[in-house]
Formats: structure tokens, C-alpha cells, sequence
């Protein structure tokens, strides 16, 4: 099982990607076994985005792991030539700049399908290819603005609150490697590439899902509701003799299930609780109820009876709490890399797995250019050639 080919290892990928959106696209890529090569820029070009954290921080180490990564000054024309030729061959690439700036430098779709019409390219922007914002600068938090997610997050009446993840970098990159993945099974069919691409404000408003669902059939703008669910109760944060905990019983046999687990079956006969919409209109009060009891015990054993009772309802962790929890140890959530510098290093996995094919971490973060050699020359390109690019300062 170990030896079997990985699920994407036949495609190769050039990674354009800076920051974090586009990164976790290729990540998806990369760590299923697609050959992915990074495109940085030279030492020195004064360009160099991502160098203003340490390289060897946890962020790079978790957002480039499984890729090799080679120099190359797209702003040269030998550069240009060189990432053409590289296009050539190439299954995917990736980039996320802003969307002028592709065009600018000569690499957009048009002119690399030129060269490999087999081409999946694949753009990852802050706001869209097209529109009045497009060639604006779009970060994660811009996008929980603008898609509508800080308004219905926090307690009411506290003002906007972000989401504690960059949660448009996050959904964005996933989605465009799920837009990849189906670029590439649909070539299988009819043998062209295609122009893949999405945004972090696009992304955004998919993920704000039952929330946009209910302006836009309903006409319902949806507000805050803090810690409880914005349509279903009662779901929400529950007081323990200890802490807090969550509990999710709003459909009608759970809410059942939770006032015979309470101790209080008649709960559940009360006419202000009888059905959904009843719960919801005195939501106050049904939570005041539940909290006077779910306060005599501690969270652990609240959570072990409810679990007996078939009543969801799970621990509040912090994250150092969320990895010494022996579900998540059965999970291999945070599998180890090797670096010849760092040692062993702890990394974010992946949160799906296959049976005959699963996922391995095969790489940790490269130096930068690492591979800039072994790469140019699988092109054929000399070690004189090599040199001389390195002299002109295109590598």
C-alpha cells in the first residue's frame, strides 16, 4: 500500500503561488502526489513577497511541503522563455496574482494554451477576473467583509467580528483544486486544457451558503447570533460546573433525547417548546432552562451522557486541547516531516483518506531554489546554460 502510486502522481504543476490562498490549492495537489515545481523569485529581486515571515516558520513549513522549488525571473525574457518551455510539458499551473499581472508578464492562458493546448490553468484572485474591483488588491479579511461573513458572526449587537482563520484563503484554494481535479477528468474526455479560476470573494459567498440562501429566497437578512445556531435551537454553547460545552438537539427526537437526558422528559411537552419555530421564538428562555441544569455537573460527564443518549455535544478545546484528544490521536491530523535543519516537524494533514492510495508527506519545505539545478537541467538545459543563467541573474 505504502509503494502504490499516489492518486495525482502522474500530473506536473508550476506553482506561481505567493501568500496563502493560492498555496493551499497546490497543497491539495501536491500532497496527493502531483510533481509540483514552486516558481520563486530569485534572491535579491526585491519582490519576494513571502520573505518577510522566516522561511522555516510554521506557516511555510505547513502551506510548501511535497514540492520542489526552483528560481526563475519571470521579468526576463529568458525567464519567459524558460517557464514556456516548462509550460510545455506541463499538466496544471497555478497562480494567484492579481489579474493584470499575468497579462503583463506574457504567462496568462492564452499565450501558454499556445504552446500546450492540454494546459489546466488555474487563477486564483482577491475579487474575480472581471469587474469594477478586479485589479484590486484582496486579502482574506477584505473578503469576510465584503461576502457578508463578519456581519453574522459574533454576539449580537457587538459589532462585526472576523472569522478566527482566514477562512476565504482556506475555501478559495480548495475549491480551485477542486476545479482542477475536474479540469483534469474532463481532458481525459475531450483532450483540451482549460482556464480554471475562482476568488476569494466567490468563494466567501458559497461558503456563507443557508445564510445567502435565506436572503435570497426569503428576502431575510441574517444578523448575528453569537454562539447559536442562526435558525435551529437549541444549538449553541451550554454552561457546565466546569466550563462550557456545546450541545446540537434542535430537530424534534434529539430535543426528546435531551430533556430525557436532563432529567426533565416534560421539557420537552411544554408548549413553548413543542415544535422548531417554538423553540426558536423562545430561544432565551429555553437556554436559561437547559443551563440551570447542565451547571451541576462538569462538561466530560454531561458529554458521556448525551453521548449514551445518542444527543450530540462535544468539549470547547483550545488548540494544544484539540491534539491531546484521543479521537483526533486516531486521526493522524498531525503527521511528522523530516527537514535536514528543523528536524522533525509536526504539520497539518489531510483531512481525507483513501484506502489504497493515501496520502503521504514525501518532502518538507525546500530551501529556496533547492531544485533549481536538477529541475532545468530535466530540460535539457547544461550546466553551462545553468551558469550563464545564474550570471545574468535569470535563476
Amino acid at each position: 500500500m505504502v509503494d502504490a502510486p499516489m492518486p495525482l502522481s502522474r500530473f506536473k504543476v508550476l506553482d506561481l503561488c505567493r501568500a496563502r490562498a493560492g498555496p493551499t490549492c497546490v497543497r491539495q495537489l501536491a500532497d496527493w502526489g502531483a510533481d509540483v515545481m514552486w516558481i520563486e523569485q530569485p534572491p535579491g529581486d526585491g519582490n519576494n513577497f513571502d520573505d518577510s515571515e522566516a522561511r522555516t516558520g510554521s506557516d511555510f513549513f505547513n502551506k510548501h511541503r511535497n514540492k520542489r522549488s526552483v528560481t526563475l525571473n519571470l521579468k526576463s525574457e529568458e525567464g519567459k522563455k524558460i517557464f514556456l518551455k516548462m509550460a510545455e510539458t506541463a499538466d496544471v499551473i497555478v497562480e494567484n496574482y492579481r489579474p493584470d499581472v499575468k497579462h503583463r508578464l506574457g504567462i496568462d492562458y492564452e499565450a501558454v494554451s499556445k504552446v500546450n493546448p492540454r494546459i489546466v490553468y488555474a487563477s486564483l484572485s482577491g475579487f474575480g477576473q472581471s469587474g469594477p474591483y478586479s485589479d484590486r488588491a484582496g486579502l482574506d479579511q477584505i473578503a469576510q467583509g465584503l461576502g457578508g461573513l463578519m456581519s453574522v458572526t459574533g454576539i449580537p449587537g457587538g459589532g462585526p467580528v472576523r472569522a478566527g482563520i482566514p477562512i476565504c484563503d482556506l475555501m478559495s484554494g480548495l475549491l480551485l483544486a477542486q476545479g482542477v481535479i475536474m479540469a483534469l477528468i474532463e481532458r481525459e474526455v475531450s483532450g483540451k486544457g482549460q482556464w480554471v479560476h475562482t476568488s476569494l470573494t466567490e468563494a466567501m459567498i458559497q461558503l456563507m451558503d443557508l445564510q445567502c440562501a435565506r436572503y435570497l429566497k426569503d428576502g431575510e437578512v441574517p444578523g448575528q447570533e453569537g454562539n447559536d445556531h442562526p435558525t435551529n435551537r437549541p444549538t449553541g454553547v451550554f454552561k457546565a460546573k466546569d466550563g462550557l460545552m456545546n450541545i446540537q438537539a434542535s430537530t424534534q427526537h434529539l430535543f426528546k433525547r435531551l430533556a430525557n437526558s436532563l432529567g426533565v422528559p416534560a421539557m420537552a411537552d411544554k408548549p413553548e417548546y413543542l415544535k422548531p419555530k417554538d423553540r426558536k421564538a423562545n430561544s432565551a428562555k429555553l437556554s436559561a432552562e437547559i443551563n440551570a441544569i447542565t451547571q451541576t455537573r462538569p462538561a466530560q460527564e454531561w458529554i458521556e451522557i448525551f453521548a449514551k443518549a445518542g444527543v450530540p455535544a462535544g468539549p470547547i478545546y483550545s488548540v494544544d486541547q484539540t491534539f491531546a484528544d484521543p479521537q483526533i490521536k486516531t486521526l493522524n491530523m498531525d503527521p511528522i516531516v523530516e527537514h535536514p535543519v528543523e528536524g522533525k516537524v509536526r504539520i497539518v494533514g489531510q483531512a481525507v483518506k483513501m484506502s489504497r492510495t493515501p496520502q503521504r508527506m514525501r518532502m518538507a519545505l525546500p530551501d529556496k531554489g533547492q531544485h533549481t539545478d536538477e529541475i532545468l537541467a530535466s530540460y535539457g538545459y547544461s550546466k553551462a546554460d545553468i551558469a550563464g543563467f545564474r550570471q545574468r541573474k535569470v535563476i
